[in-house]
């Protein structure tokens, strides 16, 4: 969430960002609205607990020169003074939980650089990757060629589970585990720790990287723990750090996480999103940084640049996108997203997002950094490396042969034993 000194010094800056992304200014309104109040109820509190003070040092002396009554009269005082500052503090409390409850929903300051439009079709081209291979006959899509070589087997993954669960085998399986090896060391080479977090989130840690009024419509809840799959690692690597004091000396932190990634995906999907392209469970390897928030925009242009170099160095033709205001979601500032072309379906489709959220996330957990003026919040970036499940996708249509089979990228070879092509499950 913004820092409160944004409501209080910069209302004008969110207000005119709210109409870039033409939105109402009820929450800014509010938010200021409820600070004003609890500052009030909280100023008051502390006058009456003065007054409090001042009327109890007189009961000593009203018993002391004997005079019960004025005793019992100062006693009866303080007593409602009491009462007082107890109905004033729970005003002074739930204006504070209000306030911030509210200030969650106040999306984050988008940088100047994103463009402004309505949905998606107002991505503006960053750059474009790769060729697009003339296959020279047509274009199987990878729901066609995960049937005909029998790699997944979405039947039984229903059976067990329910739908968009799947089993990977055979060539496909073991592509996927050379795509996790290669990334994950792609990344650990230009200095990224690989962690592998937990599966699941509290539901604290979990407000602090999202707006789970937006995703929680998305994410698997475990009961009767109060637990969240995670939908991505970025959650829980963001989150490790809540409520802590970096040393400047240790920043920037990057990370390379590796998990299996859990989303309810709810809602009707095109003919291009079946098959293992929009599942409920994938693996998905993540960049992560937390850093001083002056390199945060270089940071950011890093990470696109480890993604933009790892999906070349896979041989594939994708272009990158600068996603817009009306396609923005809640926590970004500025995102890219990268977005492979799928010739089974004529279609670029998104298979990266790479977002700079400033100290959006940071302020919700609470992660600063020592200064030498004070503690001020860190910044937070993330990017996807691959989402094997999408990258699996992208390879099947782009290196397919004629006969169904699918041709191995180069750099994966090594990590498929030498093995340089795909071959049917018989």
């Amino acid at each position: 969430m913004l820092d409160m000194s944004m409501f209080r010094e910069h209302a004008d800056v969110l207000r005119a960002d709210h109409d870039k992304r033409e939105m109402p200014h009820d929450n800014i309104d509010e938010v200021i609205r409820l600070d004003e109040e609890w500052r009030q109820a909280r100023y008051d509190v502390d006058q009456l607990r003065k007054k409090r003070n001042e009327a109890a040092r007189g009961i000593a002396e009203a018993k002391k020169s004997g005079d019960s009554a004025a005793a019992d009269a100062i006693l009866a005082e303080v007593a409602s003074l009491g009462q007082e500052i107890d109905a004033l503090s729970e005003k002074v409390d739930s204006c504070l939980a209000e306030r911030d409850a509210t200030r969650m929903r106040v999306p984050n300051i988008l940088h100047e650089s994103v463009p402004v439009g309505e949905d998606d079709q107002k991505n503006t081209l960053h750059s474009l990757h790769g060729d697009k291979t003339e296959l020279g006959f047509e274009a199987h899509n990878h729901n066609d060629l995960i049937e005909m070589n029998n790699w997944v087997d979405l039947a039984r993954g229903a059976k067990v589970t329910g739908s968009r669960f799947y089993f990977l085998q055979g060539d496909l399986a073991r592509l996927e585990m050379a795509l996790q090896s290669y990334s994950a060391n792609f990344l650990i080479e230009r200095g990224y720790t690989l962690v592998q977090p937990p599966l699941m989130m509290n539901r604290e840690a979990y407000e602090g990287v999202t707006d789970l009024g937006d995703f929680e419509t998305v994410m698997y809840g475990i009961e009767p723990d109060k637990y969240y799959l995670i939908a991505t690692s970025e959650h829980p690597l963001t989150a490790m750090r809540m409520d802590e004091i970096i040393e400047p000396s240790e920043l920037p932190i990057k990370l390379v996480g590796v998990s299996s990634c859990f989303r309810r995906e709810v809602g009707a999907h095109g003919l291009s999103d079946r098959g293992i392209w929009r599942v409920h469970q994938f693996t998905k390897i993540e960049q992560i940084v937390i850093c001083n928030p002056d390199d945060s925009w270089e940071h950011h242009e890093e990470l696109l640049t480890n993604a933009v170099e790892l999906w070349d160095s896979l041989g594939l033709h994708y272009r990158v996108v600068n996603i817009c205001t009306g396609d923005m979601g809640t926590v970004a500032s500025k995102k890219y997203d990268l977005e492979a072309w799928l010739p089974g379906a004529n279609a670029y489709k998104e298979v990266v997002s790479c977002s700079n959220c400033t100290d959006y996330q940071a302020n919700r957990l609470r992660m600063r950094y020592r200064t030498s003026e004070g503690n001020s919040a860190v910044h937070t970036l993330n990017s996807t490396a691959v989402a094997t499940s999408r990258a699996l996708v992208a390879i099947m249509e782009q290196y397919q042969n004629e006969d169904g089979t699918v041709r191995v990228p180069d750099v994966l070879v090594p990590h498929m034993g030498g093995q340089a092509v795909l071959h049917p499950l018989n």
